[in-house]
């Protein structure tokens, strides 16, 4: 059977090792193909072909659910139920999703793009069952690094004492990282657990115990605890983890031996309650570069296959946004001990890489726990650091309760830069960073602000760092302005001033953030049609600027917000609500990303289809306030 053939998941039952292992190669060549040409997740899903196929002939795709954490394993998941003809459309616009998508495939159980989520949606599915009376089977598959949030910790716990909820949770560990080395002792005591045999004699023991005449169905407190150190005698200490919080563990077993993953988990299938099979994988398995650095090739753009290498680019670029935040803070840590730099596992993502390697000393990786993160930063807030908390705008909304109550109403000095806010392109709604500015306006004791460029953004840091309470600073996805960075003389911003870029009498533009600039170019446009727009820098969205805009906004009498975020509770809706407590009524036209998901595309392609492009706003803007402005005559804008 040729991969191409497969429409249905089920259609691999019955096929033989021979089979599936060339399906697996298959599942590799394609998986190759595409990220080569697309970009997206590599190393995940190379990771868990075998694992994935395995499963999948235990399983009845028509009715067992399988939960996948996180979703960037899910590769050879989508090339198996039936996405094999659309896969060339990965994370393109209007094609095959990157992450899960329940409206995308009836075998996408739960959708996910953030980490650590999959065993209580799997958990929920399983009471669900149990309380309908139905027999399905439900499945959480979850990495070593998502095993580190405390959702699934949680999750753990409270699925741990429900002994009679059959659910199965494989741990792909694909790092080492909290498991022994797979080696023929553990690999044996693991044959040892699974073997009929061995399962028949424990249980028949202990069966004849119970039943002597005079136990009166008793297990004694010294023969159970006999057995129970034997069972951590017969485990990695790993697995006597998972056994005294209530799963039957199994494991670790190899990752790319189909046969000894199908048997287990048969084996598994037939055991009651919660249990864990512990598989050990390499990531990127089958592509030498990409198992030679596993960290750098978890994620690719379009890369060359043959070498490895990302294809040059056609013109230089700036520096990104977050690697000037990662040499600014280097050299701030360098002067100052007390700041420290804080990741939730993404290190490369934020730029703290580059202080992981220059100041170690000051570098801290929590792992996939955000809220650990900040309430851990309070800490050290207390007792006289300054850390600089660096995550995604998307992912710090996991964390909102520890914003509000461990920083925010104690006011402590804690940073938070969050990365890729905004429009982030490929990754789709799960990962749009758009909803930060909302969420941080209304937090206690912040000051929030964002950059225009990013010379601004060192300024911005320093702002931050030199302040007594909490500050926010959003910065996003991509490269820079290209404006020259500052190599000296970071002062710090006055906190809640304004700056203003343009004159104009006939509208006001007031941007903020990565808006600053297009909203510079609208201004030109409208420029050509005969309309002087005044154009305003925010800088900051809490303190907002009301002694500069109320004034402007009441001489010029017409005005327009942007924001490259929901408008739901918004920058412009700061800024209406500035206008009221003034009493000043004039016509405000907010322009952002209105109350949709925006799904995955390249962000030029997202800008347009939400109006966001120059051309687009300055079209807009002489729609909503043309007759008013009286322009003499308007040429066709082109977007």
């Amino acid at each position: 059977m040729h991969l191409s053939e497969l429409s249905h998941p089920n259609q691999l039952h019955g096929l033989g090792l021979p089979e599936l292992e060339a399906i697996a190669r298959q599942v590799r060549e394609k998986h190759l193909e595409t990220v080569s040409t697309s970009g997206g997740h590599l190393g995940p899903g190379l990771g868990v072909v075998e694992l994935t196929l395995a499963l999948y002939q235990t399983l009845d795709l028509d009715h067992d659910r399988v939960v996948w954490d996180v979703g960037h394993q899910a590769y050879p998941h989508k090339l198996v139920t039936g996405r094999y003809g659309q896969f060339h459309t990965l994370r393109q616009q209007g094609g095959v999703a990157g992450y899960l998508k329940r409206s995308e495939s009836r075998f996408d159980h739960f959708g996910a793009g953030h980490a650590s989520t999959s065993i209580s949606a799997a958990l929920g599915m399983a009471l669900a069952r149990d309380r309908q009376g139905l027999n399905h089977k439900c499945v959480a598959v979850i990495g070593d690094g998502a095993l580190t949030g405390g959702m699934a910790l949680e999750a753990i716990n409270h699925a741990g004492h429900l002994p009679h909820t059959k659910l199965l949770v494989v741990l792909n560990d694909n790092d080492m990282s909290i498991s022994p080395p797979v080696g023929a002792l553990s690999g044996y005591l693991n044959r040892m657990r699974l073997s009929p045999p061995v399962q028949f004699i424990s249980e028949s023991v202990e069966e004849g115990v119970r039943h002597l005449p005079f136990m009166g169905g008793q297990l004694p407190s010294e023969l159970a605890r006999l057995k129970e150190g034997m069972k951590r005698l017969a485990v990695p200490k790993v697995g006597a983890v998972f056994e005294e919080l209530g799963f039957t563990y199994m494991g670790p077993i190899d990752g790319h031996d189909m046969g000894q993953m199908i048997r287990t988990f048969q084996a598994a299938h037939r055991c009651e309650g919660p249990v864990l099979v512990h598989v050990a994988t390499t990531k990127g398995k089958g592509y030498p570069y990409a198992e030679a650095d596993q960290v750098g090739y978890h994620a690719q753009s379009a890369f060359d296959l043959s070498t490895g290498k990302a294809f040059p680019a056609r013109r230089p670029k700036p520096p990104s946004y977050s690697k000037v935040f990662g040499q600014t803070l280097v050299k701030l840590c360098e002067q100052n001990p007390k700041i420290v730099g804080i990741t939730a596992a993404m290190a490369t993502g934020t730029g703290l890489d580059l202080l992981q390697k220059a100041v170690p000393d000051q570098y801290i990786d929590v792992g996939i726990a955000e809220q650990h993160a900040v309430t851990l930063a309070a800490g050290m807030a207390c007792d006289g650091l300054r850390p600089v908390v660096a995550i995604y705008s998307t992912f710090l909304q996991r964390a909102f309760d520890q914003l509000i109550h461990d920083v925010g109403i104690q006011k402590l000095p804690v940073t938070f830069v969050l990365d890729r806010a905004g429009l982030v392109g490929a990754d789709g709604p799960t990962h749009q960073g758009q909803y930060d500015i909302s969420y941080l306006r209304c937090v206690p004791n912040f000051t929030v602000m964002a950059p225009k460029d990013e010379a601004e953004l060192q300024r911005m840091l320093v702002t931050c760092l030199g302040h007594d309470g909490p500050t926010a600073l959003r910065i996003p996805r991509g490269e820079g302005e290209g404006v020259p960075l500052l190599e000296e003389g970071w002062e710090p911003l006055e906190i809640g001033r304004a700056e203003q870029l343009a004159e104009g009498d006939d509208l006001l533009i007031v941007a903020y953030g990565a808006m600053v600039a297009p909203a510079m170019a609208t201004a030109g446009l409208l420029q050509e049609q005969g309309v002087r727009a005044a154009v305003v820098n925010a800088r900051f969205l809490r303190p907002l600027d009301e002694s500069l805009l109320v004034p402007m906004a009441r001489r010029i009498g017409r005005v327009v917000t942007m924001e490259e975020g929901c408008l739901a509770g918004g920058f412009g809706s700061a800024v209406l609500e500035a206008f009221q407590e003034h009493e000043l009524l004039v016509p405000v036209f907010r322009i952002g990303i209105p109350d949709q998901l925006v799904d995955h595309a390249s962000p030029d392609e997202s800008k347009l289809d939400l109006g966001l492009t120059p051309a687009q706003m300055a079209e807009r803007i002489l729609e909503r306030f043309g007759p008013v402005l009286k322009a003499p005559s308007r040429q066709a804008l082109s977007v």
